[in-house]
């Protein structure tokens, strides 16, 4: 073979391609691998759309995607840890390895990153390759379905884990794919009530599900007060923004019990005021920024929980299509129709 069957974003604008390209060739101390499963995730829409993001960020003509589970099909020079047919899925943030924070175990905030699909040409293709650090053997027991979610997983894992939540009462504002996964993590980690904020009611339905013990509307009336009785008026001692919606923020902050700690994964589409003083600092609350996930302490995390916890996920995967149905699995998730698609790659 010598052409492949992909998915490329082929110019500005909105849309994707299903098109052929040549089947890459591993670099020294790279890795091909064949692409069995592929997600969808939030950012391939985003580049789908075509939006202010994509555009500033992203230069076609490019093959996208970053999340995916396949088996080793060459190696390149100098690859020593890994085998021709090992199954396996990858960490999509490539890093410099040099700069302070890769030297000191931050590469997931890497000075020099690249993204799977986003810089470099991704894995909605037949063949991917990445560097061999970045490859994960994915355990015999995880079936191909969990094994192409460390990805997103992974930022809810490190999202969860960035500070204790153990006997707390647990906020979630956002139930994406990544609010969802983060609601039987924090579950499993001990988390006393998790109260998920979300205004769709598919999605809401999918919160309960996964373990959500008290699911609201984001634009219900009362929603102050549910929290605080949810909460015996204290508020939540952990909020987690899934989001990137400003008022959602500020909800979260507002309700937020003094000395609570907050994680910030959604990312907002413009600038976000907040009143520092009163929900923030006289409050003594501690925020976290959350991005990627921690390698590899995360991977391990997500690993030991699939293996216990998998199929508390089946409800987050609504979709499994054939790759040629990719536009579809785009079209559901940009109606709300959708939370996690994956696609099969290889037949």
């Amino acid at each position: 073979m010598s052409a492949m069957n992909v998915v490329k974003k082929q110019g500005p604008g909105r849309g994707i391609e299903i098109t052929t390209d040549a089947i890459p060739e591993p670099a020294p101390g790279e890795v091909l691998i064949k692409v069995n499963i592929a997600g969808i995730c939030g950012t391939d829409l985003h580049i789908y759309r075509w939006d202010a993001w994509a555009e500033s960020r992203v230069k076609p003509p490019l093959i996208i995607g970053h999340e995916f589970i396949g088996t080793i099909y060459a190696l390149g020079k100098n690859v020593k840890h890994l085998r021709i047919g090992q199954r396996v899925s990858a960490e999509g943030h490539i890093t410099c390895g040099h700069c302070k924070y890769c030297r000191n175990g931050q590469g997931h905030i890497c000075k020099d990153v690249k993204i799977l699909g986003v810089d470099r040409n991704g894995c909605f293709a037949e063949f991917v390759c990445v560097p061999a650090e970045n490859v994960w053997p994915v355990h015999p027991d995880i079936p191909d379905f969990y094994g192409a979610l460390f990805d997103p997983l992974g930022n809810a894992m490190h999202t969860v884990m960035a500070q204790p939540v153990s006997m707390k009462n647990v906020l979630i504002t956002g139930a994406g794919s990544i609010g969802l996964f983060a609601i039987p993590i924090a579950k499993e980690s001990g988390a006393k009530k998790v109260i998920v904020v979300e205004p769709n009611p598919f999605k809401r339905e999918i919160a309960l599900k996964v373990g959500a013990d008290h699911v609201l509307d984001f634009y219900d009336s009362d929603i102050r007060r549910k929290i605080l009785d949810y909460t015996d008026g204290l508020g939540p001692d952990v909020f987690l923004e899934m989001s990137g919606n400003g008022q959602s923020l500020r909800l979260g902050l507002e309700l937020l019990s003094n000395g609570g700690e907050v994680s910030l994964l959604g990312i907002p589409p413009r600038e976000v005021e907040l009143n520092l003083a009163e929900q923030i600092i006289f409050k003594g609350i501690t925020i976290r920024g959350i991005t990627g996930r921690r390698m590899f302490e995360t991977w391990y995390q997500c690993e030991s929980f699939l293996l216990k916890n998998g199929k508390v996920i089946d409800p987050i995967i609504t979709h499994v299509l054939d790759f040629e149905d990719v536009e579809k699995g785009f079209m559901e998730m940009e109606a709300n129709k959708a939370i996690k698609v994956l696609l099969k790659v290889s037949k």
